[in-house]
């Protein structure tokens, strides 16, 4: 019965983090908005103190704003993947708990070899995390099916892995929450930049369309609209391919652990109780 209350604290924490997500992806276009008009699109960045003139020489903020509607867009995408990084990396450094996880996969091995259970079970206390919360549970179920008789040793390791394999499907959904919005964000954001460029090179060829001589300005913003929207995109997918793969490899980290410590507990209870 004890295990029983788990789904139900994974879907409130599924729900926390869902309404987290939604409020992020709204701030951070809104942020991304504020400072593209008021910061970027303020009057100092301009020839003559308005933003309708050119941006002051050398001004990166009036060239930015000149980027057209989809930079703030862009910019808020940048938010997302920093503000979704930042929860990533402290709800995996929870997980991994308190001190090293390979120190603490091996000391935890070295108190199951001496058959000392109970002092394992304190050490998965002391780290916490969800490594320590999936091995706790394979050395809980090690410990009751010492004394149940209705099972041979054989059913008794397939019961401790069983209980180990459940323990870790509820704990790797929340491992794994919000790397999708990263992952998207990498395409998003490199599709957005190309939006941009496709746009603003439109721009540059309608200069080149009037008749007589081409018009310069539009040329130039054109130009200017279609390099800045580039650069935004692909700054944003580069950032968020980063963050993806240093997450994804953390995670696979933690699963390693998690399983050298679940076949060291199945080993374990198999060589000490074996006929």
């Amino acid at each position: 019965m004890a295990n029983a209350t788990k789904p139900t604290a994974n879907n409130e924490g599924s729900k926390g983090s869902g309404i987290f997500a939604g409020l992020a992806i709204v701030v951070c276009i809104a942020v991304g908005w504020i400072l593209y008009l008021f910061v970027m699109g303020n009057g100092s960045n301009f020839e003559g103190g308005s933003n309708l003139n050119h941006p002051l020489p050398g001004n990166y903020f009036g060239m930015v704003y000149k980027g057209g509607v989809i930079v703030p867009m862009l910019m808020g995408m940048l938010l997302m993947v920093i503000v979704f990084s930042i929860e990533r990396f402290l709800v995996i450094s929870k997980a991994a708990g308190t001190a090293n996880v390979d120190a603490f996969v091996k000391k935890v091995q070295s108190l199951l070899s001496s058959g000392n259970v109970d002092a394992a079970i304190n050490e998965c206390d002391k780290q916490k995390g969800s490594v320590a919360a999936v091995i706790k549970s394979g050395l809980q179920k090690y410990k009751a099916v010492e004394t149940d008789s209705s099972m041979d040793t054989e059913q008794k390791c397939l019961a401790i892995q069983k209980d180990i394999e459940e323990a870790t499907s509820l704990e790797m959904p929340m491992l794994e929450q919000n790397l999708t919005i990263i992952a998207t964000l990498v395409s998003v954001g490199t599709l957005g930049g190309l939006l941009g460029t496709v746009t603003g090179m439109i721009k540059a060829f309608g200069g080149l369309a009037t008749s007589g001589a081409p018009d310069q300005a539009q040329l130039a913003n054109g130009i200017s609209e279609a390099l800045i929207n580039t650069a935004t995109g692909i700054s944003t997918s580069l950032v968020a391919v980063i963050a993806y793969n240093f997450f994804t490899s953390k995670i696979d980290s933690l699963t390693y652990s998690i399983d050298e410590a679940g076949f060291s507990i199945v080993q374990t209870y198999a060589a000490t109780h074996s006929k």
